[in-house]
This record gives structure tokens, sequence and C-alpha cells, in this order.
């Protein structure tokens, strides 16, 4: 069941989390924000954001489209994730598609960085005729070659076909997501997100994020946890990728974590309609280290697909 209910009239400052419009899908309340008129694009965030890691793009893409960026499930300003909850990425997908018919935005052009590409990703092949076109910043398909966490027996076959990317994985899993699991288990938070950020987006670059987007973080630090700490990522398998008919603009960072560079790969050679584009000085928060870069990039890949039918399934 979906309801949208105005809450008040535009925020006076994009930051601003004030007075937003809602949606309720299921159960749940959520927050977005919408510019311009034309095609809808619908901007989905990663982990430890909210709406607000689009600010920089809204305005460049409203020029020629009606964007739409929402806080998904648990994500600011809507309600808290309970304590103990799992965070998974199937309600995400399933709420994807409820914001889109309550908004009568679909089928859309979706745009997602890292979790919230995955969810965009997923969308695409659960339900294709809501998505006109995809652009993924960096999804983190890891179920794509193993479980999450990944099984011993899964590990060797993999080291076996493809090395680099069963390297990095484990490298990223080491030195990344158990010590930020550790640190959550132990209730240190601050620890986990700066080590998940340290993987995620290198040291030298979280270390310059500017304080507004640190706070944003921490705001939304309890779905990091419940994510870190739950059943992992649903099953994603070769097939699944190689049926998406819509087109698909992956984009990386130069400066980005191997592995999500050897996913992204993989990614590029199952996709059937799928072009890259490698954004220069940038890690995985790259719309937010070179807007302008990536907003072009967004629009020029949109240009290319204006007005162009839903792909047929099958």
């Amino acid at each position: 069941m979906s309801e949208t209910t105005p809450t008040g009239g535009p925020a006076s400052t994009l930051g601003s989390l004030e007075s937003l419009p809602t949606v309720l899908v299921d159960g749940a309340t959520l927050a977005y924000r919408e510019q311009g008129d034309g095609e809808p694009v619908v901007l989905v965030h990663g982990s430890a954001g909210d709406l607000r890691s689009w600010e920089q793009q809204l305005p460049a893409i409203s020029e020629s489209h009606r964007v739409i960026a929402y806080s998904r499930r648990y994500a600011r300003p809507n309600a808290d994730i309970p304590p103990g909850l799992d965070d998974q990425m199937t309600a995400h997908v399933d709420d994807l598609v409820g914001f889109l018919r309550a908004i009568d935005g679909a089928p859309a052009h979706l745009v997602g960085h890292s979790w919230g590409a995955f969810i965009c990703l997923l969308t695409a092949i659960r339900h294709p005729r809501v998505a006109r076109s995809l652009v993924l910043q960096e999804p983190p398909v890891l179920s794509l070659f193993t479980s999450t966490p990944p099984r011993p027996r899964e590990v060797l076959p993999l080291l076996v076909r493809r090395p680099r990317t069963a390297l990095a994985i484990l490298a990223f899993g080491a030195r990344t997501i158990a010590p930020a699991q550790r640190a959550f288990r132990r209730g240190d938070d601050d620890a986990a997100l700066e080590t998940f950020a340290h993987g995620v987006l290198g040291k030298d670059t979280y270390e310059r994020l500017p304080d507004e987007r640190r706070q944003q973080a921490r705001e939304n630090l309890n779905t990091l946890r419940a994510q870190l700490l739950g059943a992992g990522f649903p099953p994603l398998s070769e097939d699944d990728v190689r049926g998406v008919r819509a087109p698909t603009l992956l984009m990386t960072g130069d400066r980005s974590p191997a592995v999500l560079l050897r996913l992204t790969e993989r990614l590029e050679q199952l996709l059937p309609n799928a072009e890259r584009i490698e954004i220069v000085d940038a890690s995985h928060a790259m719309q937010e280290e070179q807007p302008t870069a990536v907003n072009a990039a967004i629009l020029g890949f949109l240009a290319r697909h204006a007005s162009q039918p839903v792909p047929p399934t099958g």
C-alpha cells in the first residue's frame, strides 16, 4: 500500500531535512525531494547516507529531467531501524517499486550509489518494467561470486577462476568488513564507522570529508550496523545480470578500492547493454568528490537514452 503525503513546501536549502513530502510504502514513511520536469530520474543513496548524498546532483539533473532523491527505509529523516533488526536489501527493492508507483514515476531512470546501486540492479532484474535505464556507481555485488560472508568451499574455486577478484574480496573482508563488525559488536561505533569508511573511500578521502558529511554518516550509523551484522546480500547469479535489458552506465572512481573495481568489471562483462566511465581523482563517494564530472556523465547518458521505450523482458 502506498500513500503520498505532502508535509510542507520545498526546503529552504538542499541540505535541510525540514518540511519534506513523504510517501507511505508498506508501513514505512519515505521522505523525498523533487525538482524539475521531464522523464523521471530517481536517485538511490548508499549505506550510512540519505537523500542529502545527492544534493550536488539535483540542481544539475533537474534542468532537463524530473529528478527525485528519496531517503530509503530507516535513513534520515525517516524512522530509525529498530535495535536488533536485520536490514535486508529485498525490502528496499520492494520499497523502490512502491515509491515509483506512488509518485507516478515509473518507468524511471534509476541512479544508484553503492548499496543503492545494488538495489537498482535488483529492481531491474525483478521488476524490469519500472527501469528505463540504470546508472550504477560501484554496486557491491559480492554475492555474484560468493556468499556473504564467503564459505571456505567457495574461495578455492574462485581463486582458480578469478584470482584477482578472489584476492580483492578476501582482502576487503579481512581489512574492512571483519574489523568493522568486531567494532560494532563491542559497541565501538566510532571505530566501526572509521574502519568501514577508510576501507571503501580510502583514509585520505575520508579525512577530507566535510564535517556535515561525516555527521550525516553518524546519523545513519544504525543502518550500517544492521547491514554489516545481518545475513548479508541476497543471491545474485550471472544469468540474472545477463537478463537485464535496460541500458546501463557503470561508474567507477580511479581511486576506488580494488574489490569494487573487480566487481564492476564483471558486471561490464555480463550486462548486455552496458558502458563504463571512470571518474578521475575520485574514490567511492564520487558524486560528492567530483560532482561536475559525475553530473556530466549522468546527463550525457540520459540524453543518449531519452524517450527510449522500456526494453522488453525475456
